[in-house]
């Protein structure tokens, strides 16, 4: 194995499990597509290993390929797709006492993907917002409006009550 095989497992072992929980609230909550934003990140940091390894950026480089990832495969016509079924199929209700963490998962997954991004990367990550600006190459006043909406959005969506898998609000029970 060559040295840069190795630096690069050492930083994957150290980084694995906060790439899959930043990956699994961009892409909405879904495990698969998180999975696959985390693996297509890691094959971009692999080609660019050797000059990140250098330059000691590599979690910044990291989030911002994720990020971008993420953006643009919502933006694939194929996530945007439509099924058409014959029956609507029967919506449970979540059982009383479900943690609220699931809710704001679900909630959060209702952003646009740009909200999202900006949610993940401030109150997750706990990048500041230069930081975030940055790593998603936008400007900091955007990042401070992006994060206002999303922020709003999310608490409108959770005073309404229990967050259902297609976000419209569940009962209480």
């Amino acid at each position: 194995m060559s040295d840069r095989d190795a630096e690069f497992g050492e930083y994957l072992d150290s980084r694995a499990v906060v790439m899959r929980r930043t990956a699994y609230l961009l892409s909405g909550g879904d495990w698969h597509r998180a999975e696959d934003l985390v693996q297509t990140t890691l094959a971009k940091i692999y080609v660019a290993w050797p000059r990140l390894n250098r330059a000691g950026n590599v979690d910044a480089y990291a989030r911002k390929i994720m990020v971008r990832t993420a953006i643009d495969e919502s933006r694939r016509a194929f996530r945007r797709r439509e099924n058409v079924v014959g029956d609507l199929p029967e919506i449970g209700v979540p059982p009383a006492g479900v943690d609220d963490a699931v809710d704001v998962r679900r909630a959060l997954a209702q952003l646009p993907p740009g909200q999202r991004a900006v949610v993940v990367l401030r109150y997750w990550e706990d990048l500041s917002v230069a930081e975030t600006a940055q790593a998603l190459g936008k400007s900091e006043g955007t990042i401070k409006s992006q994060a206002s909406k999303g922020l709003a959005a999310l608490r409108e969506l959770l005073a309404a009550g229990r967050v259902a898998l297609e976000g419209s609000p569940c009962p209480t029970t």
